[in-house]
């Protein structure tokens, strides 16, 4: 890279949604007197007889969870979609200005592990391959309903990004139309693979890997990495070495090799300010619409918060919401601060 751009303000362009970035290196010199948040204490017991998340305990809905011994999954309780939804579309007027249709879907919570006081980070590989296996299960039986055009499979981690309960677990919201961050990756993906006769990621990977300065960690089947076009400071993407759209299509032996991937991105995580790091994740396999897909890539995505320090996030405001997103340091030096967080802690 141009090493103007290190230091200079610039912007990058995301070809997977087809919008720009701006990089703005300077602002880390920037005094901070705005706020900070207080560091959550991890979990220390292994079972929480207030957690309605941990084996055997009432939940707030009325009904119990089980006494599990690995994954678990059930229907949220509090659901932001419901099966039984027409899809009726009323446009007011026909204008096309005030528009409501009915939307149908399914949501569930799967729990990581039994123990509360886990995160992806401290599971054992075992156990973290049993939750790879879970979200595919998962996606293959949604996916598979006639009603069910997408799957989104998400954790959200740490009160910072909105988790209501500290047991490790995650989120399925299976939706009858497809999301607007799929509907963007898949409009992009399909004009790439249409102009270059290449699938879009399949070619970053390859540049990726041959540039070797983003780079966090890999294995024989699957890539990490912040992407060259990152919003979040400590943004990372996970891609296969071959292609492959969904889990579906991932061999046993690659499954493992997600699971020891997860565990190092969200152990390297922890080394960065030594907390327990916050953030959104999310798998992106292809749709579940009927169609092939030939351009679409498998990946996740990694949305962490924290800028500064543990107490000291990156907000999304002003600029982000009015102009375009905005990031500060770039997408090199949070790569060299993520490998050496990773060299440090022998991960």
């Amino acid at each position: 890279m141009n090493p103007i751009f290190a230091t200079t303000p610039h912007r990058r362009y995301n070809p997977l949604k087809r919008e720009w970035v701006l990089v703005s290196p300077q602002r880390t010199q920037r005094p901070w007197q705005g706020q900070t948040e207080t560091t959550a204490a991890p979990a220390t017991l292994q079972y929480d007889p207030a957690c309605y998340l941990c084996p055997g305990n009432p939940r707030a809905g009325g009904e119990h969870t089980p006494v599990y011994t690995s994954t678990y999954v059930f229907t949220n309780d509090y659901a932001a979609l419901k099966p039984d939804v027409p899809s009726t579309l009323h446009d007011e007027d026909g204008k096309g200005l005030l528009v409501m249709q009915g939307e149908s879907g399914i949501c569930r919570v799967i729990c990581f592990s039994p123990r509360h006081d886990l995160t992806l980070a401290k599971m054992e590989l075992a156990d973290i391959r049993a939750v790879v296996d879970v979200w595919n299960e998962q996606t293959l039986e949604l996916g598979a309903r006639e009603d069910i055009s997408y799957v989104q499979v998400f954790e959200n981690r740490g009160a910072m990004m909105g988790a209501s309960n500290p047991h490790p677990h995650g989120q399925i919201w299976a939706t009858r139309s497809i999301p607007n961050e799929i509907v963007a990756e898949l409009g992009a993906q399909k004009a790439y693979l249409a102009e270059h006769g290449v699938s879009l990621l399949d070619a970053y990977r390859d540049m990726e890997l041959a540039v070797d300065e983003r780079i966090i960690a890999k294995n024989a089947s699957f890539v990490a990495l912040v992407p060259f076009w990152a919003v979040w400071p400590f943004e990372t993407m996970i891609l296969p070495m071959r292609h492959a759209a969904s889990l579906e299509e991932l061999t046993p032996a690659e499954r493992d090799d997600l699971a020891e991937m997860l565990k190092i991105v969200t152990a390297t995580y922890d080394q960065v300010f030594d907390t327990s790091f916050p953030y959104s994740m999310g798998l992106h396999p292809k749709p579940t619409d009927g169609e092939e897909h030939p351009e679409w890539l498998f990946h996740m995505h990694f949305y962490p918060p924290l800028l500064r320090s543990a107490t000291i996030r990156k907000f999304m405001v002003g600029y982000e919401l009015l102009g375009s997103p905005q990031r500060d340091i770039t997408p090199e030096s949070a790569a060299n601060a993520l490998r050496d967080a990773r060299s440090k802690a022998g991960i």
